[in-house]
């Protein structure tokens, strides 16, 4: 998702369908982050624009107030940190491991166990 800055208020509520009042509210209780220019003029993100609607699901399908979409938001942050830091964790491991297959050596010879038939064992008395 394209984190870049570039929609201004007016078009990020126009584009998620909501009043640039309640960005702002959304904004005020810590749900949305909009980047700032040098201004002060908020910027939203594509990113940005994703949460909007995500917000606007929960609140609107599943009937959350803001307290419980503030809760899902957080687990979901969460749960995206979490799931790249195991991929970070299994890429590291993948990179052990191919370190560990280079050291084998390649010219081991392959155990042929020893035959132990009756007739082997005759022929070797």
């Amino acid at each position: 998702m394209d984190d870049s800055p570039r929609y201004m208020i007016s078009v990020a509520a126009d584009l998620v369908g909501m009043h640039p009042q309640t960005l702002r509210i959304y904004e005020q209780k810590g749900l949305v982050r909009p980047k700032r220019t040098s201004g002060n003029t908020r910027l939203y993100s594509d990113a940005d624009l994703e949460r909007l609607r995500t917000i606007q699901r929960l609140t609107t399908e599943l009937g959350l107030n803001l307290a419980g979409v503030e809760l899902v938001l957080r687990m979901e942050d969460q749960l995206n940190r979490m799931q790249g830091r195991m991929e970070r964790i299994e890429r590291q491991m993948r990179e052990e491991i191919d370190k560990v297959h280079k050291q084998y050596r390649r010219d081991l010879v392959l155990w042929q166990p020893r035959e132990t038939s009756p007739e082997r064992v005759r022929r070797a008395r």
